[in-house]
């Protein structure tokens, strides 16, 4: 029988930059320490924790709950903001960091346990044989918060005891709706096209509005119109890093305002993308973070989100947005941006325990990172009134309930099968419990390009349509035939309207799910080349 996680843990353990401090149980519900006290309380539901420390700088607090598990347990975790292809059930891995919440499946029911959405801490689990370990790093940047004489909410931890007869999807859906209790959903199924996926930023006006009329043309909806996003490469200063300014187009997209007003003349909805942490305009050294970025585009000096002026300046750039027309706005990179890492691993560390490297802090040395990011996510939604939100390259578990759809994977491609097959099919299977719980969850474009064969683009398109969740395509107008045309009318008609979340059927020991019930029906995959499966390098 798996305990209750919901009472007291066991040990209760701080760090700080220069020492490991085991706070002391004092009455019910309080730890302390020197000057510092960890408050407990033990809801109904949950338990709440609260962190007082008026002098010590606090890195991380770890809570511990001595619990044995049946041998045959698996569990599952998240990522901390896009996945890589990752996710999947797995035994006891004592080393392995699962952000945010996990789920255990004991052999016959699935249980839950996590963190409610929108903490003011950065989360993740461990397990081992003789128990489950929470860690809350409540830093600001590499370093520790400076609370002074404020308490910090940094948490509340649900726990949900599977139920007879439902299967692991049917909890995890049921666990989700349990974390995020205020979701922002869109008040329609959100389709379209954003041509990056064959275009990769080498883009124009002409090319997104010849795009936009195909789009509409493949569209049979009349109620419900598709989007056409336009992504990165319209800004007038793409390169050598694709930041801003963000006030005008380039040469290729000399009047943004007009064109997002033609798009919707030929029956679409205008999309638009920035990323709101990174300009080449001038803009005091104080607002910038502090830190460099190395990417593969070079060195970028993103802006510190805890200066009031910069959370300004983003305003300013939603608005100008909203005036030009546009009624969908992609925000991307701001994850990057702040931790200088990604979920996986590249020529930088990737995003694990350690989340970022040492040596800097946010200006404001008195919020910790996630409160932050919080802010940054708060006025991004202000700010973007009745236009739909799509979150990339953002800390998921925090945008729940800012955004109305969030990019849940890494990017899938119009260059190779193999990337989408491995970054679109996990990432849908193993977060489609999220969908409509934190958000509408999507998995990314289908690349319809001739360097993709149409019989695997066909088997992906056929998913995501009829998944129930966000359709995007990138269709290369060189790939679009006759046979490809009828695909996508089928595929928008389906994406134009309401469908019951897909379920992964073989996910507990598949990470790339041939099974899938769509829409009440069984339907089978064949995600592999004929020739036989291709070997990933880079893991």
């Amino acid at each position: 029988m798996l305990t209750d996680f919901l009472r007291y843990p066991d040990r209760v353990n701080l760090y700080s930059s220069r020492e490991v401090i085991c706070l002391s149980h004092q009455s019910e519900g309080k730890w302390t320490a020197k000057s510092v006290k960890c408050l407990l309380k033990l809801e109904e539901n949950s338990l709440k924790i609260f962190l007082t420390s008026p002098k010590l700088p606090v890195s991380r607090l770890c809570l511990r709950w001595q619990t044995e598990f049946p041998e045959q347990s698996r569990f599952l975790g998240d990522s901390w903001e896009r996945s890589y292809g990752e996710l999947e059930w797995r035994g006891l891995f004592p080393e392995r960091v699962m952000p945010w919440y996990m789920l255990i499946y004991d052999g016959k029911s699935t249980h839950g346990l996590g963190v409610k959405t929108r903490s003011r801490s950065l989360c993740f689990w461990q397990t081992d044989a003789e128990g489950v370990s929470l860690w809350l790093d409540v830093r600001c940047g590499s370093v520790g918060v400076q609370l002074g004489t404020r308490t910090l909410e940094a948490a509340t931890v649900v726990f949900r005891r599977g139920e007879e007869g439902e299967t692991p999807f049917q909890a995890a859906q049921a666990f989700c709706q349990q974390l995020c209790t205020s979701p922002r959903l869109p008040s329609h199924p959100v389709y379209g096209g954003n041509n990056w996926y064959h275009a990769y930023g080498k883009s124009s006006a002409t090319q997104i509005l010849d795009e936009a009329k195909l789009v509409s043309d493949l569209s049979p909806n009349p109620d419900n119109r598709p989007y056409m996003v336009i992504d990165d490469g319209w800004q007038i200063c793409r390169e050598p890093s694709n930041g801003g300014p963000w006030c005008m187009g380039n040469a290729k997209f000399p009047d943004m305002a007009a064109l997002a007003s033609q798009i919707q003349a030929v029956g679409a909805k205008p999309g638009l993308w920035f990323r709101p942490l990174l300009t080449a305009e001038y803009v005091p050294q104080e607002w910038k973070l502090g830190v460099q970025r190395q990417s593969h585009l070079g060195i970028e000096y993103p802006l510190d989100p805890s200066q009031p002026e910069v959370l300004e300046l983003i305003r300013n750039d939603m608005q100008r947005f909203l005036d030009w027309g546009y009624q969908l706005i992609k925000h991307d990179f701001t994850a990057w941006d702040i931790f200088g890492r990604w979920g996986r691993q590249t020529w930088v560390k990737p995003l694990g325990a350690e989340l970022t490297d040492d040596g800097w802090a946010f200006s404001d040395r008195s919020r910790t990172t996630a409160e932050i990011i919080l802010e940054l996510y708060q006025a991004l939604r202000e700010s973007a009134g009745d236009a739909i939100l799509i979150g990339c390259n953002t800390v998921n578990h925090l945008g729940a309930g800012f955004f109305e759809l969030q990019r849940i994977g890494d990017d899938t491609s119009g260059l190779e099968w193999e990337r989408t097959r491995r970054m679109g099919i996990n990432t849908l299977a193993f977060r489609i419990p999220q969908h409509q719980a934190f958000h509408a969850v999507d998995a990314d474009c289908v690349g319809l390009t001739p360097l993709v064969p149409w019989e695997k683009n066909q088997e992906w398109l056929t998913l995501v349509a009829q998944s129930g969740t966000p359709l995007f395509v990138s269709a290369n107008p060189a790939s679009i035939k006759v046979e490809q045309r009828q695909a996508l009318e089928r595929a928008f008609t389906f994406a134009a309207k309401e469908l019951p979340p897909a379920e992964p059927l073989d996910w507990l020991y598949n990470t790339c799910p041939r099974r899938w019930k769509l829409n009440g029906e069984e339907v089978t995959f064949n995600w592999f080349d004929t020739t036989g499966a291709w070997v990933f390098t880079d893991l």
